[in-house]
């Protein structure tokens, strides 16, 4: 099946490129930048052009991926460029106009299914998400779409393009309107967050991060969320209505009013012991990683970037200002390490374990040692398996033959690690079981 995605070069149009090429669909992407499209399209293995009209006409499902202010004209220009039998699908923030444009401009035989990923570039999948769903009409492609997305455990929601836009005149343009209100508020009044650091609360932290998360999005799209939701106009004003508000019953010193206003805002917001919990479990993930990473001081970890990807196997010298600093045991100039806590993930022993496996060197060495013959050469193994830096252990041969005493018996085991001196650790333990080594 082909899939076309106009503006898959970056941003959502690039995250869906990557995962539908994953699920091997043939992917064509487009964009008006031809450099940063061929490097997308190197990077993704899929194929591109600037022929948005040639996409159209050979895609079976032709998803559009614009910024939200070029989606009407997008979708005006492709109409007719559309394949026989073919689905269209926009996935914009606001579903209104797309849909009214696609009705209007799309012929009888094209569906159109607009549609709203409620989730951003950075993200690695589609299952937890959610995702909206606004038909008008419901044709033989909805069914497939929506099996396909349900199989991937996808959170749908279907409701109307207007209903759509009600909500998330709260869920993005009033969280952003206020989050870039508070950010521009810091910045006038010239403080800096560093000078912050040591009256830092964890709850503080968590609502500073998501500021940061949604003012370090593309200051367009942001833009293009505020004006292209018909309802904007309206929340913004109530907004500015509220401060007011607050503002007023403070200059008064009325302390009633403000605790009315308060107690009223809270019954709002619904269920706040759930509120409570959520942010609880956030705060306390947050503290046991680094509380894990202090506890760790000297000790071998495990961490990767969740960005890069990449992987930091080493020992733990100090944690300071928000970074970790590891010694990978090089001896050279680029020993040491120095991680951003925030950017990276504490990998399980078993990671560790399996990307040693992967990527380190493994050493083999056979080692013969005469035991009781009553000893059981399964629980020496078990035992020879939890020292450290012990990749395997199998026992290659079992002699008994006229040069053992009748009371002993000989076991070779084949031992791999991902470190020599690991070889004398387990000869010691041998002999400290009461065995000798042959």
């Amino acid at each position: 099946m082909d899939i076309g995605i106009i503006g898959g070069t970056k941003g959502l149009g690039k995250t869906l490129a990557s995962y539908f090429k994953r699920e091997n669909f043939n992917i064509t992407i487009t964009g008006r930048d031809k450099k940063a499209g061929i490097k997308t399209a190197q990077e993704l293995n899929v194929e591109f052009t600037t022929d948005n009209d040639y996409v159209a006409s050979k895609s079976d499902i032709l998803i559009i991926a614009v910024p939200i202010a070029n989606t009407v004209d997008v979708i005006k220009d492709l109409a007719d460029k559309m394949k026989k039998e073919s689905v269209m699908i926009d996935v914009t923030s606001v579903k209104t106009k797309p849909t009214e444009a696609m009705k209007k401009y799309l012929s009888s035989d094209v569906e159109f299914i607009p549609t709203h990923p409620i989730f951003g570039p950075r993200t690695p999948g589609f299952e937890g998400q959610v995702i909206v769903l606004t038909p008008t009409v419901k044709g033989k492609w909805y069914p497939k779409i929506y099996n396909f997305l349900k199989e991937k455990n996808m959170r749908i929601i279907e409701t109307t393009p207007e209903h759509h836009d009600n909500m998330m005149g709260i869920v993005q343009v009033l969280t952003h309107f206020s989050y870039i209100s508070i950010a521009s508020t810091i910045e006038k009044l010239n403080i800096n967050l560093k000078d912050a650091e040591d009256y830092e609360s964890p709850i503080y932290n968590l609502m500073i991060d998501t500021i940061a998360r949604i003012t370090s999005q593309n200051p367009y799209l942001t833009y293009s969320i505020q004006t292209e939701n018909d309802n904007g106009v309206k929340i913004r004003q109530c907004f500015i209505d509220a401060a007011c508000e607050i503002k007023d019953a403070l200059l008064r010193e009325d302390k009633e009013e403000f605790r009315q206003i308060a107690i009223n805002a809270k019954k709002h917001l619904g269920d706040v012991k759930a509120a409570l919990g959520r942010s609880d479990k956030a705060i306390e993930a947050l503290s046991r990683e680094e509380n894990h990473l202090y506890q760790s001081i000297g000790k071998e970890v495990g961490l990767q970037h969740i960005y890069s990807k990449k992987v930091h196997i080493g020992i733990i010298k100090e944690l300071k200002d928000g970074f970790v600093i590891i010694d990978n045991g090089k001896n050279n100039k680029n020993s040491e390490n120095k991680l951003k806590i925030s950017n990276i993930r504490i990998l399980s022993k078993n990671e560790i374990f399996k990307w040693k496996k992967n990527n380190w060197k493994i050493y083999t060495e056979s080692i013969s040692c005469l035991f009781s013959k009553n000893s059981n050469s399964d629980i020496i193994k078990d035992t020879l398996l939890k020292l450290p830096d012990i990749i395997s252990v199998k026992l290659t041969d079992t002699y008994d033959g006229p040069q053992i005493k009748d009371n002993k018996i000989s076991y070779t085991f084949e031992i791999k690690s991902f470190n020599k001196n690991a070889f004398n650790n387990v000869k010691n333990l041998i002999i400290g079981f009461g065995a000798k080594i042959r």
